[in-house]
């Protein structure tokens, strides 16, 4: 009975997972569209990336016992094509400065990966203390992806706008957060319970803070563009009402 719990708040994690993953799509739609990363960051998708690949690696038969975490597995490895997909849209999009900061971000994360996987298959030579390592490594990634939106929170406050802080991506994280919680507690793993205890309150919280500011946007300036428009029509109107006046004279 425990077994098939665990089973099935796993399958309910994986799909809570998958709409997190797939969330920010409406956001890239809109950079693609507009050929501009604006005020978005690609930070919380770099930390995402990291955080997938550790679990993804945790969960394989070179650490765990078997396929103990086959749930773990896949949706981590779906998360690492939809993180990876994301992460090439914006550094495609964004300015030459902020592709230096992109390379600079991502360049450490696969090292960090790179370097976690081989000192785990080959310094150490039992499950046990290889869970040790990757789950540590990978709990210290997961609380810093959980945490990264505070960047968009504090601008959220601070603007009093929820316009870069996607309301699916806030509520889906709040939701598959507290599904894998559920099961690293039906697994009897902190790994997969710890940072989940973490990124559930997180979770929460951009949804109050949604509720709170989603009817207020920011007023965008007028592009140059539109501004010589009007002029023009400004222009125009002034010119038809002389020549009324003309007429009438």
């Amino acid at each position: 009975m425990g077994d098939t719990l665990r089973l099935a708040v796993g399958v309910m994690g994986n799909a809570a997972s998958m709409l997190l993953f797939s969330a920010p799509i409406l956001t890239f739609y809109r950079i693609t569209r507009k050929k501009s990363t604006e005020e978005f960051s690609c930070v919380p998708y770099i930390i995402a990336l990291l955080n997938c690949l550790l679990y993804t690696w945790y969960g394989l038969p070179v650490v765990s016992y078997r396929w103990e975490n086959l749930p773990v597995v896949t949706i981590n490895g779906l998360g690492i094509l939809f993180e990876f997909s994301f992460i090439v849209i914006y550094f495609w999009f964004t300015s030459a400065r902020g592709k230096i900061k992109v390379a600079i971000t991502v360049i450490p994360v696969i090292l960090v990966f790179c370097i976690t996987a081989a000192i785990s298959a080959f310094a150490l030579h039992d499950h046990h203390h290889r869970k040790i390592f990757v789950g540590s490594v990978a709990l210290v990634a997961s609380v810093a992806m959980y945490g990264s939106p505070l960047v968009v929170v504090k601008k959220v406050i601070m603007t009093q706008s929820v316009e870069y802080m996607p309301f699916y991506l806030s509520f889906f994280s709040f939701l598959a957060s507290s599904f894998w919680m559920a099961y690293g507690l039906l697994s009897h793993d902190l790994f997969l319970a710890s940072p989940n205890l973490v990124g559930s309150p997180l979770g929460f919280l951009q949804l109050i803070l949604y509720c709170k500011y989603r009817k207020r946007v920011i007023m965008e300036e007028p592009e140059k563009w539109d501004l010589e428009k009007n002029e023009e029509k400004s222009k125009q109107l002034q010119l038809v009402i002389n020549d009324s006046t003309n007429d009438k004279s």
